[in-house]
């Protein structure tokens, strides 16, 4: 069995058990900053993306004994972790009011060196993506995946990745050079091409 970010990406993937205690650790040890890092480039906030990894983690560990491992489970960990992501951003963008009101009377806080680069211009730009475009990007760019890799995560089919990271691609070509002008082009020339192949 093939597997996605377990032990090296497209390297074979450790054997799991549904419901084992001792399996479900070591998923949660070996893909956790993965799934958090998709997440972080989905919302654009580590705040917001560590409390949905953390929700999806506790969703898949209530339905570990019925994981039936027809997809990788780090796949199956990604997917459900996307959704929680999604499920989080629509929900926010309701309390968009009422969040920009309390936001008014608090100063803002010191910025975090750890955190500066994920405030970074690329990935404010992914977070004005829809999620699931932002998704692909991530997957592909950040963590290397392949087409076939993405597919399984996003539970889409192998056809509709490319389409995806076209389509990212674009709007990111767009957002960062509204936002920069011709210096936020240099930075997106490394997702012109996909390095990575589909198998």
């Amino acid at each position: 069995m093939i597997g996605i970010g377990t032990e090296g990406i497209g390297g074979a993937a450790p054997e799991y058990k549904p419901g084992s205690e001792a399996d479900f650790e070591r998923l949660y040890r070996s893909s956790y900053n993965r799934v958090l890092g998709t997440l972080i480039g989905i919302l654009g906030e580590r705040a917001a993306a560590e409390d949905c990894v953390q929700d999806a983690f506790v969703r898949a560990y209530r339905s570990w004994s019925s994981w039936r491992g027809d997809a990788p489970a780090e796949a199956w960990l990604h997917r459900s972790a996307i959704n929680t992501a999604i499920s989080h951003q629509r929900y926010e963008r309701m309390r968009e009011a009422g969040q920009v009101l309390r936001r008014l009377g608090r100063p803002a806080p010191p910025p975090d060196p750890a955190t500066l680069v994920e405030r970074s211009d690329l990935f404010r730009a992914l977070s004005k993506l829809p999620p699931k475009q932002a998704a692909a990007i991530v997957l592909r760019h950040h963590h290397g995946y392949t087409n076939r890799e993405i597919a399984a995560a996003l539970d889409i089919p192998e056809r509709t990745v490319a389409s995806r990271l076209a389509g990212a691609k674009e709007r990111l070509r767009k957002v960062l050079s509204y936002e920069r002008s011709a210096d936020s082009q240099i930075s997106v020339g490394t997702l012109s091409e996909d390095g990575v192949p589909s198998d």
